[in-house]
């Protein structure tokens, strides 16, 4: 079985220290432990979350790499920095405010070698304040076909918990420029070019929500941002007109909802999508 991968983080100065610091040992305490992390610092960082890093590559100076970029260039030119310094094929993408549950990567490697998969997610929880504390569940098809035909109206993989083969995200480009939709786009692209699926049907993952995560998804500029990628998907020849009306369409009702009704429909509606449109 596959034992060897390489940790991705990003962090920036806006995130807190104390989540950041579970996040990190969530990693560590893998079933199977990873064999290098990586820690973009995208921009310069609060003497809290520095003192984090330091507090970790002075306990695992051989397992910690830290790339440092002068100023923030957002999440995706972040990641592809870390990804030229990963030193396995396998990657286990972590963000900083997180919670992996301790089997996430084991299961996640023998769904790699097992499905032959160059991308696997899983399940993943949102809580809020403590992970006792959950609020809505994303579900996603598991199987490769499903995954693809999922992918024509919604995002196919759980960024947050995804595991991937990087020589086949190196094949495509790796992240590139789209505001808010750079790991769709990316996931896109892989399969369009044989990429393999695969989502783990467990929770592998529990995600820090909130009514902040919610309210980021609404108003014209988030509107006109998935209008214009979900046009760009069609125009691809990945999606159909149908796909392009249904998706575009739903977006646009879903951003120009009030913040309450939004954070609502997100739980009871959009979480449970694969099952509406299988």
């Amino acid at each position: 079985m596959i034992t060897d991968y390489s940790v991705l983080m990003s962090v920036y100065y806006k995130e807190k220290a104390d989540y950041f610091e579970k996040s990190i040992e969530s990693m560590l305490n893998q079933t199977i432990k990873p064999k290098d992390f990586v820690i973009v610092c995208d921009g310069p960082l609060t003497d809290e979350l520095d003192s984090v890093i330091d507090k970790y590559t002075n306990k695992y100076s051989d397992l910690f790499q830290i790339v440092r970029k002068e100023k923030c260039s957002g999440l995706g030119n972040a990641l592809n920095e870390g990804l030229k310094a990963c030193k396995y094929d396998i990657v286990a993408r972590m963000d900083t405010d997180d919670i992996a549950k301790e089997e996430r990567v084991e299961k996640q490697l023998r769904a790699i070698e097992e499905k032959d998969a160059d991308i696997v997610s899983g399940t993943v929880e949102e809580f809020d304040g403590d992970i006792s504390n959950v609020i809505a569940k994303r579900l996603l098809p598991s199987n490769h076909d499903d995954i693809i035909k999922f992918a024509r109206q919604r995002n196919p993989f759980n960024h947050p918990c995804v595991c991937f083969r990087k020589k086949a995200v190196l094949d495509v480009g790796s992240y590139m420029e789209f505001p808010l939709f750079e790991d769709y786009y990316l996931w896109v692209r892989m399969l369009q070019n044989g990429a393999k699926g695969y989502n783990i049907e467990d929770t592998i993952l529990y995600m820090r929500a909130g009514v902040d995560m919610y309210n980021r998804r609404g108003g014209a500029s988030y509107a006109k941002k998935a209008l214009k990628f979900r046009w760009h998907l069609k125009k691809m020849g990945f999606s159909s007109t149908k796909d392009f009306v249904k998706s575009a369409g739903g977006q646009v009702v879903v951003s120009v909802m009030p913040n309450k009704v939004r954070q609502v429909f997100y739980k009871k509606v959009l979480r449970k999508w694969w099952n509406i449109i299988s």
